[in-house]
Protein backbone atom coordinates (compact mmCIF):
# COMPACT_ATOMS: atom_id res chain seq x y z
CA UNK A 1 0.00 0.00 0.00
CA UNK A 2 1.53 3.52 -0.73
CA UNK A 3 0.71 5.89 2.24
CA UNK A 4 0.68 9.52 1.94
CA UNK A 5 -0.52 11.98 4.63
CA UNK A 6 -1.83 15.57 4.16
CA UNK A 7 -0.07 18.50 5.08
CA UNK A 8 -3.17 20.58 4.86
CA UNK A 9 -5.38 21.23 7.39
CA UNK A 10 -8.84 19.31 7.94
CA UNK A 11 -10.32 23.10 8.59
CA UNK A 12 -13.48 21.86 6.00
CA UNK A 13 -14.47 18.82 8.37
CA UNK A 14 -15.90 21.60 11.01
CA UNK A 15 -18.39 23.13 8.02
CA UNK A 16 -21.78 21.09 8.37
CA UNK A 17 -22.56 22.49 4.69
CA UNK A 18 -21.64 21.05 1.20
CA UNK A 19 -19.40 22.84 -0.29
CA UNK A 20 -18.90 21.96 -4.32
CA UNK A 21 -15.16 23.31 -5.56
CA UNK A 22 -12.42 24.39 -3.23
CA UNK A 23 -9.96 26.88 -4.60
CA UNK A 24 -6.93 24.64 -3.67
CA UNK A 25 -7.98 21.92 -5.53
CA UNK A 26 -5.14 20.36 -7.11
CA UNK A 27 -6.01 18.71 -10.39
CA UNK A 28 -3.73 15.13 -11.83
CA UNK A 29 -1.56 16.10 -15.43
CA UNK A 30 -0.97 12.86 -17.12
CA UNK A 31 -1.06 10.61 -13.53
CA UNK A 32 -2.13 11.60 -10.19
CA UNK A 33 0.23 13.14 -7.76
CA UNK A 34 0.66 11.97 -4.26
CA UNK A 35 0.54 14.33 -1.23
CA UNK A 36 3.80 14.71 0.64
CA UNK A 37 3.93 12.99 3.82
CA UNK A 38 3.37 14.88 7.46
CA UNK A 39 2.91 12.94 10.91
CA UNK A 40 0.49 15.77 12.04
CA UNK A 41 -1.95 14.28 9.45
CA UNK A 42 -3.33 10.90 7.81
CA UNK A 43 -2.94 7.73 10.21
CA UNK A 44 -0.70 5.48 8.29
CA UNK A 45 -1.39 2.56 10.47
CA UNK A 46 -5.46 3.67 10.37
CA UNK A 47 -4.95 3.83 6.83
CA UNK A 48 -3.62 0.60 6.69
CA UNK A 49 -6.64 -0.76 8.47
CA UNK A 50 -8.95 0.36 5.76
CA UNK A 51 -6.69 -1.18 3.28
CA UNK A 52 -6.85 -5.06 5.01
CA UNK A 53 -10.59 -4.56 4.95
CA UNK A 54 -10.82 -3.61 1.80
CA UNK A 55 -9.27 -6.90 0.60
CA UNK A 56 -11.01 -8.94 3.10
CA UNK A 57 -13.69 -7.92 0.80
CA UNK A 58 -12.86 -8.73 -2.23
CA UNK A 59 -11.86 -5.50 -3.56
CA UNK A 60 -9.44 -5.03 -6.74
CA UNK A 61 -8.43 -1.34 -6.17
CA UNK A 62 -9.76 1.65 -4.23
CA UNK A 63 -8.36 4.99 -3.98
CA UNK A 64 -8.36 7.71 -1.16
CA UNK A 65 -7.87 11.25 -2.44
CA UNK A 66 -8.42 14.74 -0.49
CA UNK A 67 -7.87 18.04 -2.31
CA UNK A 68 -7.20 16.44 -5.53
CA UNK A 69 -4.31 14.65 -4.23
CA UNK A 70 -3.98 10.91 -3.65
CA UNK A 71 -3.87 10.19 0.38
CA UNK A 72 -3.38 5.93 0.10
CA UNK A 73 -4.20 3.40 -3.20
CA UNK A 74 -4.10 -0.07 -3.37
CA UNK A 75 -4.68 -2.84 -5.54
CA UNK A 76 -4.61 -2.38 -10.02
CA UNK A 77 -6.10 1.26 -9.57
CA UNK A 78 -5.41 0.95 -14.11
CA UNK A 79 -7.41 -2.26 -14.56
CA UNK A 80 -10.50 -1.55 -16.71
CA UNK A 81 -13.41 -2.99 -14.93
CA UNK A 82 -17.18 -3.10 -15.83
CA UNK A 83 -18.79 -0.01 -14.13
CA UNK A 84 -22.53 -1.22 -13.91
CA UNK A 85 -24.57 0.88 -12.90
CA UNK A 86 -22.06 3.31 -12.28
CA UNK A 87 -22.83 4.11 -16.10
CA UNK A 88 -25.53 5.78 -15.08
CA UNK A 89 -24.08 8.94 -13.39
CA UNK A 90 -21.72 9.17 -16.25
CA UNK A 91 -24.76 9.74 -18.02
CA UNK A 92 -26.40 12.23 -16.06
CA UNK A 93 -23.01 14.18 -16.67
CA UNK A 94 -23.31 14.13 -20.53
CA UNK A 95 -27.36 15.31 -20.02
CA UNK A 96 -26.22 18.22 -18.16
CA UNK A 97 -24.19 19.39 -20.77
CA UNK A 98 -26.53 18.45 -23.48
CA UNK A 99 -29.20 20.32 -20.99
CA UNK A 100 -26.89 23.38 -20.80
CA UNK A 101 -26.48 23.03 -24.92
CA UNK A 102 -30.56 23.46 -24.46
CA UNK A 103 -29.84 19.96 -26.51
CA UNK A 104 -32.48 18.55 -23.91
CA UNK A 105 -34.97 19.87 -22.39
CA UNK A 106 -35.94 18.20 -18.94
CA UNK A 107 -39.73 18.86 -19.32
CA UNK A 108 -40.31 17.27 -22.51
CA UNK A 109 -42.64 14.07 -22.14
CA UNK A 110 -42.04 10.89 -23.86
CA UNK A 111 -44.63 11.48 -26.15
CA UNK A 112 -43.16 14.95 -27.45
CA UNK A 113 -40.09 13.17 -27.86
CA UNK A 114 -41.92 10.22 -30.07
CA UNK A 115 -40.56 7.71 -27.62
CA UNK A 116 -41.84 4.33 -27.33
CA UNK A 117 -40.94 0.69 -26.77
CA UNK A 118 -42.63 -3.08 -28.19
CA UNK A 119 -45.84 -4.78 -27.36
CA UNK A 120 -47.37 -4.38 -25.42
CA UNK A 121 -46.01 -0.27 -26.34
CA UNK A 122 -46.53 2.57 -23.71
CA UNK A 123 -50.01 3.93 -23.03
CA UNK A 124 -50.74 7.72 -23.81
CA UNK A 125 -50.60 8.39 -19.72
CA UNK A 126 -46.94 6.81 -19.54
CA UNK A 127 -46.00 9.31 -22.56
CA UNK A 128 -46.58 12.08 -20.19
CA UNK A 129 -43.32 11.20 -18.59
CA UNK A 130 -40.74 13.67 -18.61
CA UNK A 131 -37.02 13.05 -19.35
CA UNK A 132 -36.48 14.68 -15.54
CA UNK A 133 -38.92 12.19 -14.44
CA UNK A 134 -36.72 9.30 -15.93
CA UNK A 135 -33.77 10.96 -14.25
CA UNK A 136 -35.97 10.61 -11.02
CA UNK A 137 -36.27 6.92 -11.71
CA UNK A 138 -39.55 8.23 -11.21
CA UNK A 139 -41.50 7.54 -15.19
CA UNK A 140 -44.37 4.86 -14.02
CA UNK A 141 -43.09 3.26 -17.17
CA UNK A 142 -43.22 -0.33 -15.84
CA UNK A 143 -42.20 -1.94 -19.27
CA UNK A 144 -39.53 -5.25 -19.26
CA UNK A 145 -35.77 -3.43 -19.63
CA UNK A 146 -33.08 -4.91 -21.04
CA UNK A 147 -29.60 -5.70 -18.82
CA UNK A 148 -32.02 -5.57 -15.22
CA UNK A 149 -31.28 -8.00 -12.40
CA UNK A 150 -34.24 -10.86 -11.69
CA UNK A 151 -34.83 -9.05 -8.42
CA UNK A 152 -35.21 -6.02 -10.07
CA UNK A 153 -37.65 -7.25 -12.57
CA UNK A 154 -39.37 -9.11 -8.99
CA UNK A 155 -39.44 -5.76 -7.75
CA UNK A 156 -41.24 -3.92 -10.60
CA UNK A 157 -44.83 -2.25 -10.24
CA UNK A 158 -47.94 -3.91 -12.21
CA UNK A 159 -47.93 -2.18 -15.68
CA UNK A 160 -49.80 1.14 -15.57
CA UNK A 161 -50.40 0.75 -11.86
CA UNK A 162 -48.83 4.67 -11.07
CA UNK A 163 -48.56 7.44 -12.68
CA UNK A 164 -45.76 9.36 -13.71
CA UNK A 165 -43.71 11.15 -10.96
CA UNK A 166 -45.77 9.36 -8.11
CA UNK A 167 -43.62 6.75 -7.09
CA UNK A 168 -39.49 6.12 -7.13
CA UNK A 169 -38.49 2.62 -8.53
CA UNK A 170 -34.80 2.42 -9.80
CA UNK A 171 -36.04 1.50 -13.31
CA UNK A 172 -33.72 -0.08 -16.02
CA UNK A 173 -36.19 0.93 -18.65
CA UNK A 174 -35.46 4.90 -17.45
CA UNK A 175 -32.22 4.54 -17.70
CA UNK A 176 -31.82 2.95 -21.00
CA UNK A 177 -34.12 5.01 -22.80
CA UNK A 178 -32.46 7.93 -20.94
CA UNK A 179 -29.65 6.98 -23.24
CA UNK A 180 -31.69 6.85 -26.62
CA UNK A 181 -32.87 10.27 -25.43
CA UNK A 182 -28.90 11.15 -24.97
CA UNK A 183 -28.15 9.86 -28.69
CA UNK A 184 -30.50 11.28 -30.53
CA UNK A 185 -30.34 14.48 -28.97
CA UNK A 186 -27.05 15.41 -29.83
CA UNK A 187 -26.03 12.93 -33.06
CA UNK A 188 -23.19 11.07 -30.88
CA UNK A 189 -22.84 7.55 -29.12
CA UNK A 190 -22.32 7.84 -25.37
CA UNK A 191 -18.99 6.91 -25.54
CA UNK A 192 -18.04 8.91 -28.66
CA UNK A 193 -19.71 11.92 -26.55
CA UNK A 194 -18.30 10.83 -23.26
CA UNK A 195 -14.38 10.53 -24.79
CA UNK A 196 -15.02 14.12 -26.29
CA UNK A 197 -16.79 15.59 -23.62
CA UNK A 198 -14.93 14.04 -20.28
CA UNK A 199 -12.59 12.01 -20.57
CA UNK A 200 -10.28 13.80 -22.94
CA UNK A 201 -10.55 17.25 -20.68
CA UNK A 202 -9.98 15.23 -17.55
CA UNK A 203 -7.24 13.45 -18.87
CA UNK A 204 -8.13 9.94 -18.18
CA UNK A 205 -5.36 7.61 -18.65
CA UNK A 206 -7.24 4.50 -19.50
CA UNK A 207 -10.79 5.36 -20.80
CA UNK A 208 -11.13 4.70 -24.94
CA UNK A 209 -14.95 4.02 -26.48
CA UNK A 210 -14.22 0.51 -27.67
CA UNK A 211 -14.56 -0.20 -23.95
CA UNK A 212 -17.86 0.51 -24.24
CA UNK A 213 -20.43 -1.76 -25.57
CA UNK A 214 -24.21 -1.68 -25.74
CA UNK A 215 -26.00 -4.52 -24.81
CA UNK A 216 -29.81 -5.64 -26.39
CA UNK A 217 -32.04 -8.15 -25.68
CA UNK A 218 -36.15 -9.14 -26.44
CA UNK A 219 -37.21 -7.12 -23.38
CA UNK A 220 -36.98 -3.74 -25.02
CA UNK A 221 -35.90 -1.40 -28.18
CA UNK A 222 -33.46 0.09 -25.70
CA UNK A 223 -30.08 -1.44 -25.30
CA UNK A 224 -27.84 -1.03 -22.03
CA UNK A 225 -25.00 1.03 -22.18
CA UNK A 226 -22.21 -0.64 -20.47
CA UNK A 227 -18.90 0.97 -19.52
CA UNK A 228 -15.40 -0.50 -18.49
CA UNK A 229 -13.05 2.13 -16.45
CA UNK A 230 -10.28 2.02 -14.44
CA UNK A 231 -10.33 3.14 -10.93
CA UNK A 232 -7.82 5.95 -11.12
CA UNK A 233 -9.92 7.29 -14.17
CA UNK A 234 -13.16 6.58 -12.37
CA UNK A 235 -11.69 9.11 -9.65
CA UNK A 236 -10.84 11.98 -12.20
CA UNK A 237 -14.70 11.55 -12.52
CA UNK A 238 -15.28 11.63 -9.22
CA UNK A 239 -13.10 14.36 -8.54
CA UNK A 240 -15.08 16.52 -11.67
CA UNK A 241 -17.83 16.89 -9.75
CA UNK A 242 -16.18 17.41 -6.36
CA UNK A 243 -14.79 20.87 -7.68
CA UNK A 244 -18.25 21.81 -9.38
CA UNK A 245 -17.97 20.75 -12.56
CA UNK A 246 -14.67 22.76 -13.46
CA UNK A 247 -11.61 21.09 -14.53
CA UNK A 248 -8.55 23.81 -13.72
CA UNK A 249 -9.97 27.01 -15.98
CA UNK A 250 -12.76 24.81 -17.93
CA UNK A 251 -15.77 24.27 -16.97
CA UNK A 252 -17.19 21.29 -18.29
CA UNK A 253 -20.35 20.22 -16.09
CA UNK A 254 -22.26 23.28 -15.04
CA UNK A 255 -22.21 23.81 -10.99
CA UNK A 256 -25.94 24.19 -10.96
CA UNK A 257 -26.12 21.28 -12.77
CA UNK A 258 -23.92 18.74 -10.21
CA UNK A 259 -26.27 21.05 -7.14
CA UNK A 260 -29.35 19.58 -8.64
CA UNK A 261 -28.17 16.40 -9.98
CA UNK A 262 -27.09 15.63 -6.44
CA UNK A 263 -29.78 16.29 -4.31
CA UNK A 264 -32.24 13.82 -3.12
CA UNK A 265 -35.58 13.91 -4.73
CA UNK A 266 -36.48 10.72 -3.16
CA UNK A 267 -35.66 8.69 -0.73
CA UNK A 268 -34.87 4.63 -1.38
CA UNK A 269 -36.16 3.34 1.36
CA UNK A 270 -33.26 1.72 2.56
CA UNK A 271 -31.04 4.38 3.43
CA UNK A 272 -29.81 6.32 1.23
CA UNK A 273 -31.97 9.32 -1.25
CA UNK A 274 -31.66 9.45 -4.94
CA UNK A 275 -31.51 12.37 -7.36
CA UNK A 276 -30.75 12.23 -10.93
CA UNK A 277 -28.87 9.02 -11.62
CA UNK A 278 -26.87 10.09 -8.28
CA UNK A 279 -27.70 8.56 -4.95
CA UNK A 280 -27.34 11.06 -2.42
CA UNK A 281 -26.31 10.77 1.55
CA UNK A 282 -26.05 7.10 3.45
CA UNK A 283 -28.52 7.67 6.14
CA UNK A 284 -28.67 4.26 8.43
CA UNK A 285 -31.78 2.57 7.67
CA UNK A 286 -30.33 -0.79 9.65
CA UNK A 287 -30.66 -2.64 12.16
CA UNK A 288 -26.99 -2.01 13.77
CA UNK A 289 -24.44 1.75 13.18
CA UNK A 290 -22.42 1.53 10.62
CA UNK A 291 -20.92 5.38 9.52
CA UNK A 292 -22.21 9.31 9.56
CA UNK A 293 -20.87 10.68 6.39
CA UNK A 294 -21.07 14.29 6.35
CA UNK A 295 -24.49 16.48 5.02
CA UNK A 296 -24.09 17.07 1.32
CA UNK A 297 -22.56 13.64 0.44
CA UNK A 298 -23.29 11.90 -2.84
CA UNK A 299 -22.09 8.67 -4.37
CA UNK A 300 -22.13 6.33 -7.78
CA UNK A 301 -23.16 2.74 -7.01
CA UNK A 302 -23.01 -0.11 -9.20
CA UNK A 303 -23.58 -3.96 -8.98
CA UNK A 304 -20.59 -5.71 -7.91
CA UNK A 305 -18.52 -3.43 -5.95
CA UNK A 306 -18.51 -0.61 -7.74
CA UNK A 307 -18.42 2.84 -5.87
CA UNK A 308 -16.92 6.40 -5.81
CA UNK A 309 -18.03 8.73 -2.64
CA UNK A 310 -18.05 12.54 -3.20
CA UNK A 311 -17.56 14.25 0.40
CA UNK A 312 -17.77 17.96 -1.05
CA UNK A 313 -17.41 18.69 3.06
CA UNK A 314 -14.35 17.17 3.99
CA UNK A 315 -13.31 17.30 0.08
CA UNK A 316 -12.98 13.92 -0.61
CA UNK A 317 -13.55 11.39 -2.57
CA UNK A 318 -12.82 7.32 -2.20
CA UNK A 319 -13.16 5.36 -4.98
CA UNK A 320 -13.75 1.20 -4.53
CA UNK A 321 -13.58 -1.62 -7.22
CA UNK A 322 -15.20 -5.08 -7.10
CA UNK A 323 -15.53 -7.64 -4.06
CA UNK A 324 -19.40 -6.94 -4.18
CA UNK A 325 -19.57 -5.51 -0.84
CA UNK A 326 -23.24 -4.31 0.61
CA UNK A 327 -24.08 -1.39 1.50
CA UNK A 328 -23.02 -1.44 5.58
CA UNK A 329 -19.69 -3.36 4.27
CA UNK A 330 -18.86 -0.53 2.27
CA UNK A 331 -19.83 1.91 5.06
CA UNK A 332 -17.37 0.06 7.14
CA UNK A 333 -14.46 0.92 4.41
CA UNK A 334 -15.81 4.60 4.80
CA UNK A 335 -15.34 4.75 8.48
CA UNK A 336 -12.00 3.70 8.81
CA UNK A 337 -10.98 5.93 5.99
CA UNK A 338 -12.24 9.08 8.11
CA UNK A 339 -11.26 7.46 11.35
CA UNK A 340 -7.86 7.36 9.73
CA UNK A 341 -8.03 10.96 8.66
CA UNK A 342 -8.86 12.03 12.12
CA UNK A 343 -12.25 13.49 11.61
CA UNK A 344 -15.55 13.78 14.34
CA UNK A 345 -18.57 12.68 14.51
CA UNK A 346 -18.48 9.73 12.36
CA UNK A 347 -20.07 7.66 14.61
CA UNK A 348 -19.81 4.12 16.65
CA UNK A 349 -16.88 1.77 15.84
CA UNK A 350 -18.87 -0.96 14.74
CA UNK A 351 -16.52 -3.83 14.84
CA UNK A 352 -16.33 -6.67 17.47
CA UNK A 353 -12.91 -5.58 18.66
CA UNK A 354 -14.55 -2.42 19.90
CA UNK A 355 -17.38 -4.30 21.57
CA UNK A 356 -18.25 -3.28 24.96
CA UNK A 357 -19.52 -6.30 26.98
CA UNK A 358 -18.92 -10.42 27.29
CA UNK A 359 -19.00 -11.99 24.06
CA UNK A 360 -21.08 -15.00 24.81
CA UNK A 361 -20.47 -18.47 24.32
CA UNK A 362 -23.16 -21.40 22.98
CA UNK A 363 -24.00 -22.78 26.73
CA UNK A 364 -24.78 -19.05 27.75
CA UNK A 365 -26.70 -18.12 24.99
CA UNK A 366 -29.08 -20.92 25.19
CA UNK A 367 -29.92 -19.67 28.95
CA UNK A 368 -30.39 -16.28 27.12
CA UNK A 369 -32.61 -16.65 24.34
CA UNK A 370 -35.70 -18.88 24.70
CA UNK A 371 -38.55 -17.51 25.38
CA UNK A 372 -37.11 -13.62 24.91
CA UNK A 373 -37.86 -10.71 22.29
CA UNK A 374 -35.21 -8.69 20.62
CA UNK A 375 -35.24 -5.55 19.92
CA UNK A 376 -33.55 -3.09 17.42
CA UNK A 377 -34.28 -1.18 14.18
CA UNK A 378 -35.22 2.63 15.56
CA UNK A 379 -33.75 4.48 13.03
CA UNK A 380 -35.67 1.84 10.24
CA UNK A 381 -38.36 3.71 8.23
CA UNK A 382 -41.77 2.46 9.21
CA UNK A 383 -40.21 1.64 13.13
CA UNK A 384 -38.05 -1.01 15.29
CA UNK A 385 -38.22 -4.86 14.87
CA UNK A 386 -39.21 -7.49 17.50
CA UNK A 387 -37.73 -10.65 16.78
CA UNK A 388 -39.56 -13.12 19.31
CA UNK A 389 -37.81 -16.28 20.03
CA UNK A 390 -40.16 -19.16 20.76
CA UNK A 391 -38.68 -22.19 23.19
CA UNK A 392 -39.57 -24.30 20.91
CA UNK A 393 -36.95 -22.94 18.26
CA UNK A 394 -39.60 -21.18 15.88
CA UNK A 395 -38.70 -17.18 15.47
CA UNK A 396 -41.06 -14.25 14.32
CA UNK A 397 -39.98 -11.11 13.05
CA UNK A 398 -42.62 -8.02 13.63
CA UNK A 399 -42.62 -4.60 12.17
CA UNK A 400 -43.55 -1.44 13.72
CA UNK A 401 -45.33 -0.40 16.50
CA UNK A 402 -48.73 -2.31 15.53
CA UNK A 403 -46.26 -5.68 15.38
CA UNK A 404 -46.99 -6.63 12.17
CA UNK A 405 -45.45 -9.38 11.20
CA UNK A 406 -42.91 -9.48 8.99
CA UNK A 407 -41.04 -12.53 8.34
CA UNK A 408 -41.02 -15.88 10.12
CA UNK A 409 -38.52 -18.89 10.62
CA UNK A 410 -36.07 -20.47 13.16
CA UNK A 411 -33.58 -20.30 15.92
CA UNK A 412 -30.91 -22.07 17.10
CA UNK A 413 -27.35 -22.01 18.63
CA UNK A 414 -24.42 -23.58 17.12
CA UNK A 415 -20.59 -23.31 17.25
CA UNK A 416 -21.09 -20.36 20.24
CA UNK A 417 -23.24 -18.63 17.58
CA UNK A 418 -26.74 -17.41 17.44
CA UNK A 419 -28.22 -19.02 13.99
CA UNK A 420 -31.48 -17.81 12.91
CA UNK A 421 -33.37 -18.92 9.51
CA UNK A 422 -35.89 -16.74 7.97
CA UNK A 423 -38.28 -17.30 5.03
CA UNK A 424 -38.21 -14.05 3.36
CA UNK A 425 -35.43 -11.46 4.65
CA UNK A 426 -32.11 -11.66 3.28
CA UNK A 427 -29.55 -13.24 4.16
CA UNK A 428 -32.08 -16.51 4.85
CA UNK A 429 -30.24 -18.25 7.05
CA UNK A 430 -27.01 -16.34 9.08
CA UNK A 431 -25.05 -17.19 12.32
CA UNK A 432 -24.03 -14.36 14.05
CA UNK A 433 -21.33 -14.07 17.59
CA UNK A 434 -23.06 -12.57 20.40
CA UNK A 435 -21.41 -9.93 22.91
CA UNK A 436 -23.92 -8.62 25.61
CA UNK A 437 -23.30 -5.99 27.68
CA UNK A 438 -26.11 -6.17 30.27
CA UNK A 439 -29.79 -5.62 28.48
CA UNK A 440 -28.02 -4.50 25.21
CA UNK A 441 -27.36 -7.18 22.45
CA UNK A 442 -24.84 -6.90 19.33
CA UNK A 443 -24.29 -9.73 16.78
CA UNK A 444 -21.64 -9.85 14.59
CA UNK A 445 -20.97 -11.20 11.05
CA UNK A 446 -18.30 -13.28 9.98
CA UNK A 447 -16.14 -10.54 9.30
CA UNK A 448 -16.51 -8.75 12.64
CA UNK A 449 -19.40 -6.26 11.60
CA UNK A 450 -21.94 -5.60 13.85
CA UNK A 451 -25.00 -6.11 12.00
CA UNK A 452 -28.06 -6.09 15.06
CA UNK A 453 -27.79 -3.58 17.86
CA UNK A 454 -30.68 -5.04 20.07
CA UNK A 455 -32.28 -4.43 23.57
CA UNK A 456 -33.27 -7.89 24.99
CA UNK A 457 -37.13 -7.74 26.19
CA UNK A 458 -39.05 -9.34 28.08
CA UNK A 459 -40.23 -13.15 28.77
Amino acid sequence: MKVYRLAVPLLLALSPLPIIGHADEHFPDASWQHVATDPGSWSSSKLAKAEAWSQQLGSTAAMVIQHGLVVAQWGHTEWRRPLASVRKSLLSALIGIAVDRRQIDLNATLGDLGIDDNAPSLSPEEKTATVRDLLEARSGVYHPAVYETRRMAELRPPRFSRTPGALWYYNNWDFNALGAIYEHAVGFSIYDAFEREIARPTGMEDYRPSDGTYVSGAASIYPAYTFLMSARDLARFALLYLSGGKWRDRQIVSTQWIQDSTRDYSQSGFGPGYGYLWWTGFADNSAAPIVTLPSGTFFAWGAGGQFAFVMPAYDLIVVSRDGDPSLREIGRLLWLVLDAAGLPDIGRDASIEAARGTREDGAALNQLFPGKTLIFGNTTAGGSFRMRLDRDGGAALLKGPDETPSDSGTWSIDDNKFCRDWQKTRPYYACLAVVRDKARVEFFDSNGLMVIDARLGEE
